[in-house]
């Protein structure tokens, strides 16, 4: 699913209020680990259908967390993710649209 997304600019706009974020997407996978920057960590694939995709990964050292996407268009997806970032729970929830080309 991740692989038709339109590549480019995206911004990430949280459902709590907390401060939008632009990302340049040039895979799709780059939407899965919005809390963990880390390269390194270990990716399982629960789910992957036309329309959604569900990762569920481990950063050792840094905590875990577990990404749905949901597909609306090829620009436009709605994002779940929850884990634990360091020792501290998270959760939340955005919509990310793509905004034009990577700068």
């Amino acid at each position: 699913m991740l692989d038709g997304l339109t590549k480019g600019q995206w911004e990430i706009r949280f459902r709590d209020g907390s401060a939008s974020r632009k990302i340049c997407v040039r895979t799709g996978r780059e939407l899965i680990q919005l809390r963990h920057a880390k390269p390194n960590c270990s990716r399982f694939v629960v789910e992957d259908s036309a329309n959604e995709v569900t990762v569920q990964y481990t950063c050792k050292g840094d905590g875990y967390g577990r990404t749905n996407i949901r597909r609306e268009t090829a620009s436009l997806v709605q994002i779940q993710g929850q884990g634990i970032d360091g020792s501290l729970p998270f959760e939340f929830t955005a919509e990310a649209r793509r905004t034009g080309a990577c700068r």
